[in-house]
């Protein structure tokens, strides 16, 4: 089979309701292939990826071992890839990682381990990546490759430029991939430059290849690889010339793709007696002809594909001002809804009026960045308005910070002469040797790490005071999962869950906002969001009564914004609650000019919040709707 001048296919693709089932889909196809060889006497060949996206199929296979008694005796795996230098326990090792996520928990034979090795020395790679693809031949190829995929379009480190014959080999990473990976190397000046990879050509030859990709960040890169021309510009589209590829998404990874975008324009069946389609399809129309929805022809209709739901639903005015109306309606300047008012169409209720609100915040700093005009609005409107902090965010405090905080209770317990034990300068001494030694990526002493959450949790507090939120009002949860000091988390637990319920049943709100983006490329935001719904859904199996009356709506953070046509809650913001906005924002210090992890947006926090909220309104002026300074937007969850 000549891959290089074969011609592109389409790849098979299944979308799944979200990641753990598609995980666990991925899981079950690879235990499967594992017995079925060893039924045949046969060794199975995994080629196995490392990053976010394949993190809960080795937890299901892990499952799998324990519980049904699925052996890893007959597996012989082949890793991707491996940062360069990399020492094998460095936190950063995917040595490390494959160990922690899975074969330390399975019976796989350690010679049958194959791991590109970060320590060889510059003039030995070359034969060290022939020798490794000789392996693989050896072992008789691999039967099935995992892979994830780049913002870059990379599978394994295979960056652009990287064409269907290269092999395994040393590369220097793109600067769009040293700084995704920046957080886990606690910032992007700690990543190597360098990587040893398996070539896309190696990943061609194997019988079967599974892609992974979670989430709304993937969406974009899903959709070129899917669906765009082959090129070495984004390797992972050259997977389109092999004859067994599955690409396997969850819903938010899929959403670009265009039978589920746009699927009228490949003459699909649509159902359009779904409103939702309908307030899609025609959002989508008005800005493809950049026409507002009212001014909206049957030509323009009929053009674009979209003559079958003109002809079932026509004429064209009708359909527009259905469209109209229903965006028209997601606007309110009352988010807890509107006391003595018609609310019928209105997103919130009138009643009870004034409503406990109850705001998850996943770092101490996402309610202000993300909702922060519709927070003020919720107190200056007078309802009890609960932030809940689920993490601390120490770890995204600059060493300096905890110096400099360090230095000032030293000199506040000199200047005030405060009696103590041990003196407040000795603890200065101590963080400070210890992050003049620290390695970089090295876990931070329980000392460092609670001094750099208490610089969270004061600056947290600072902007709740700012907004006229009452300190007894202020909840810091510090779950358990997020408290390694690494980048890394441990898997949501009971403990979280049980935190979560306790606050829950405390305060029993008549609203919840929470943090509904699932594009946060260090993944706390998608555990804070199961540990809330895990616990609404526990609370309601007890019957517990006042969930009946508690509506729970989704914000998007710092990183994306719902497609307008998702928008359930359009809160419009005057230029004056945009500073006010700005201002509560200021108030995290830590996070101002340089975040320590700021993902591939290098703007300030405050900077991307306030474009997003102007784009938003941006668009409903487009559409024909009254223009306004911002815009914040929710989307109703509905348990």
């Amino acid at each position: 089979m000549n891959l290089p001048n074969s011609h592109p296919t389409p790849i098979a693709t299944t979308v799944y309701a979200d990641s753990e089932l598609a995980s666990a889909a991925v899981a079950g196809q690879i235990a499967e292939l594992i017995r079925a060889r060893a039924a045949e006497g046969q060794p199975c060949v995994l080629g196995l990826a490392t990053g976010s996206s394949p993190t809960r199929v080795y937890e299901e296979l892990v499952r799998l071992h324990r519980e049904d008694g699925l052996s890893f005796q007959n597996v012989i795996s082949f890793n991707l890839d491996e940062y360069y230098p990399m020492q094998p326990d460095s936190l950063q090792s995917y040595v490390r990682f494959m160990r922690e996520y899975l074969f330390d928990h399975v019976d796989i034979k350690p010679e049958n381990v194959h791991i590109p090795d970060g320590t060889v020395p510059p003039e030995q790679v070359a034969e060290f990546c022939r020798r490794y693809e000789e392996q693989i031949r050896e072992a008789g190829g691999i039967d099935l490759q995992l892979l994830g995929i780049g913002r870059t379009g990379h599978i394994g480190f295979n960056e652009p430029g990287s064409g269907p014959v290269s092999r395994t080999r040393l590369i220097t990473l793109d600067h769009v991939t040293r700084t995704d990976a920046a957080s886990d190397f606690y910032g992007e000046e700690n990543v190597p430059r360098r990587a040893l990879t398996m070539g896309v050509g190696t990943i061609l030859e194997a019988q079967k290849i599974v892609l992974m990709a979670w989430g709304e960040g993937k969406a974009a890169v899903v959709k070129r690889m899917v669906e765009g021309e082959v090129s070495d510009s984004v390797p992972a589209t050259y997977l389109q010339r092999h004859p067994a590829v599955q690409v396997v998404l969850d819903e938010a990874a899929g959403a670009e793709l265009t039978p589920r975008k746009t699927p009228w324009l490949l003459g699909l069946p649509c159902n359009w007696h779904d409103a939702a389609l309908v307030r899609k399809a025609i959002t989508w129309l008005a800005r493809t002809v950049t026409k507002p929805i009212l001014k909206l022809t049957e030509e323009d209709y009929n053009e674009n594909g979209l003559s079958e739901l003109l002809a079932q639903s026509g004429p064209a005015y009708d359909i527009n001002i259905r469209v109209f109306n229903e965006l028209q309606h997601t606007i309110t300047g009352w988010p807890g809804g509107k006391p003595n008012a018609d609310d019928t169409y209105r997103p919130e209720r009138a009643e009870p009026f004034p409503k406990r609100v109850l705001i998850f915040s996943p770092h101490p700093d996402d309610d202000v960045i993300s909702m922060g005009g519709t927070l003020l609005r919720l107190v200056d409107q007078g309802h009890e308005v609960h932030v809940a902090y689920q993490t601390s965010g120490n770890i995204a405090v600059f060493d300096d910070e905890a110096i400099r905080f360090a230095d000032f209770v030293a000199d506040y317990d000199e200047a005030f002469h405060l009696p103590a034990d041990v003196p407040a300068d000795n603890l200065y001494h101590r963080v400070a040797d210890f992050l003049k030694n620290k390695q970089p990526g090295q876990v931070d002493s329980d000392e460092v790490q609670q001094i750099k959450g208490l610089i969270r949790r004061g600056e947290a507090k600072s902007a709740c005071r700012l907004a006229g939120i009452p300190d007894a009002n202020v909840h810091f949860q510090d779950l358990p999962f997020y408290e390694t000091g690494r980048v890394r988390k441990k898997p949501l637990g009971d403990e979280d869950i049980r935190l979560t319920m306790e606050l829950l049943n405390r305060v029993q709100p008549q609203q919840i906002y929470a943090a509904g983006d699932l594009s946060d490329p260090h993944g706390t935001h998608r555990v804070c969001l199961a540990a809330i719904f895990e616990s609404i859904h526990r609370l309601k199996a007890s019957d517990t009564a006042w969930l009946d009356d508690c509506w729970v709506w989704l914000y998007r953070g710092a990183w994306q914004e719902w497609d307008i046509d998702q928008i359930e809650m359009a809160v419009p913001l005057s230029p004056s609650e945009l500073t006010r906005k700005r201002r509560a924002i200021f108030k995290h210090q830590s996070q101002k000019d340089r975040p320590l992890f700021p993902g591939a947006d290098q703007r300030e926090f405050w900077q991307r919040a306030e474009a997003r909220n102007r784009t938003t309104a941006k668009l409903y002026d487009e559409l024909g709707l009254p223009e306004y300074e911002g815009i914040e937007a929710f989307v109703r969850w509905e348990f």
